[in-house]
């Protein structure tokens, strides 16, 4: 879960990071009140979850009131990147006489925590790396035993960063770590971390990205969630506590297990066809589960066949097939649907499915393997 650059800036200040003033604003009245409050000099940021806002025309500088109500009557109701911006950040405008990178994110392949240093800011992470290689340095954080000191001295100094910033960006980092841990985050970073006039360091931006699956343990982070910047049937799956990912395909996946969607997905691939989403109802996936998950993929105009595919184990097969049944039979689903159902009080899931189809017109192909369940379904989508 990525939070808006305002949102990001308030847990940074809290945890002792100096920020610029700066006021969110829904609509123009409250650009021109936050304007003159912070004097005329401005920067207007759109806040949209995406990176390049800069590129896209998305930050802008206003040097007096009017100018910043003029750009925010462009600036609100424009996409960018396909997202539409309804909300702006409006910040102090700095004197900035230099700019770095500093970031801590997963490094998987080490199976720790990445720190990465750089004396240039301002740019993508990537774009430093290739036009100032010798001004970026990293080092790999081990989780068990935390940040270490002689680390932070390590990437300040490789990276070619004055000592006379050492203390503070010391501290700064600390805090980016502690905050990395404290949210269960996989990225804090602050692009570009500033120097003003004055030899403050400032975040001038700010980025933290949380991970959902730790959410459960961070319910005060669920309100922080921007749902209008997420896909309306992945905003009712997750309702429903169901695992749903949407692709650019026309076949949609059913399976219990995240093996047996991925495997699914796999046969789909090799069979020439292109699955529409991920959705895994879990182990043990009740009716109702079941219902709500064929519901949620018919709300995909792009599907033109459901490919069902369950191995039942603790799963109950009888269970399944009744929540099957539920969804044909209340919400009149006019896709037709493969079935492969294996496993646990298979046969009775199956009978249910057959004297179901004898007295409904729903259009439910039941098949022995997931293999020829792929087969049908990529058959049906063309």
């Amino acid at each position: 879960m990525r939070l808006h650059e305002f949102q990001a800036k308030q847990i940074f200040s809290q945890y002792g990071i100096k920020i610029a003033r700066g006021k969110l604003a829904r609509n123009i009245e409250d650009v021109k009140k936050i304007a003159e409050e912070l004097g005329g000099k401005v920067v207007l940021k759109s806040q949209v979850l995406v990176g390049g806002r800069g590129k896209a025309g998305g930050i802008k500088l206003a040097n007096s009131v009017e100018e910043a109500v003029e750009i925010a009557k462009n600036m609100f109701g424009m996409t960018i990147k396909g997202h539409r911006v309804d909300k702006i950040y409006v910040e102090e405008q700095l004197n900035i006489i230099k700019e770095m990178y500093v970031g801590l994110t997963l490094d998987r392949a080490n199976k720790g925590f990445a720190l990465i240093v750089s004396s240039v800011g301002g740019m993508d992470i990537e774009e430093i790396a290739i036009k100032h290689p010798e001004k970026i340095a990293s080092v790999t954080i081990n989780p068990i035993f935390g940040l270490w000191d002689y680390q932070i001295r390590e990437v300040l100094y490789l990276s070619k960063i004055p000592r006379e910033y050492h203390k503070e960006l010391t501290k700064i980092i600390k805090s980016l770590y502690k905050i990395l841990v404290d949210y269960e985050a996989e990225l804090t970073e602050i692009n570009p971390l500033a120097i003003d006039e004055n030899g403050e360091i400032i975040a001038v931006d700010a980025r933290l990205n949380i991970d959902e699956n730790a959410l459960y343990r961070h319910p005060e982070l669920k309100d922080l969630k921007d749902y209008t910047e997420v896909d309306e049937i992945e905003r009712l799956a997750e309702e429903k506590g169901l695992n749903y990912v949407k692709l650019d395909g026309d076949i949609g996946v059913i399976a219990n297990g995240a093996g047996m969607s991925m495997a699914t997905m796999d046969l789909i691939y090799l069979e020439g066809g292109k699955p529409a989403n991920f959705l895994d109802v879990g182990g043990g996936a009740s009716s109702e589960a079941v219902k709500n998950a064929i519901n949620i993929i018919a709300m995909d105009k792009n599907v033109k066949v459901i490919f069902m595919n369950i191995f039942g184990g603790i799963t109950r097969c009888d269970e399944v097939a009744k929540g099957l049944i539920e969804a044909f039979d209340e919400s009149k689903i006019s896709i037709p649907l493969v079935l492969r159902l294996a496993g646990t009080n298979e046969d009775e899931g199956k009978e249910l499915i057959e004297e179901f189809v004898k007295r409904s017109d729903a259009k439910i192909i039941v098949v022995e393997t997931m293999e020829e369940g792929a087969k049908k379904a990529v058959e049906l989508s063309k």
